[in-house]
């Protein structure tokens, strides 16, 4: 559990740098804002899995113009998220749920495996983000978890 909790206090701190690099930026690379929209709308989608919910109204992939909205998709979803995993007891981390994906398939997952992948999935989007913020010429962040351990 002290590892999931690190990795997630880590997953809000990486959002955060990155909503700040883009916002310092003044970009308006429609990609670039759908796909920093795009993890925002995955972490509400995992949690909504985990908390037991249809996650069925929520579209991954739409167009973004407004960082002001993504920001608070972020903000609420770690208040969220921070609720939730407080609340997790580690012996139920193996426990496995039920849920369908966005195309409605039926799967079943570990909430171990779910946390991880909500950790790895915002990782790695905003590693392509850092990689477009340089591409358009503005100042990518450092968003590694050794920076964030030596806070």
């Amino acid at each position: 559990m002290k590892t999931i909790k690190a990795m997630m206090e880590h997953l809000y701190w990486a959002d955060e740098r990155i909503l700040d690099a883009l916002q310092k930026s003044e970009t308006r690379n429609k990609d670039l804002l759908k796909l920093v929209r795009h993890v925002a709308v995955a972490e509400r989608v995992w949690l909504t899995r985990l908390l037991g919910k249809d996650s069925g109204q929520y579209s991954l992939w739409e167009e973004a113009e407004d960082l002001s909205v993504i920001r608070a998709m972020f903000e609420e979803n770690a208040k969220q998220y921070r609720v939730y995993v407080e609340g997790l007891e580690e012996s139920r981390l193996d426990e496995m749920l039920d849920y369908a994906n966005q195309s409605r398939v039926l799967f079943q997952t570990s909430v171990r495996d779910i946390l991880s992948q909500v950790i790895l999935h915002g990782q790695y989007h905003r590693g392509q983000i850092n990689q477009m913020l340089r591409i358009e010429s503005a100042e990518p962040v450092q968003i590694d978890y050794i920076t964030f351990a030596r806070l």
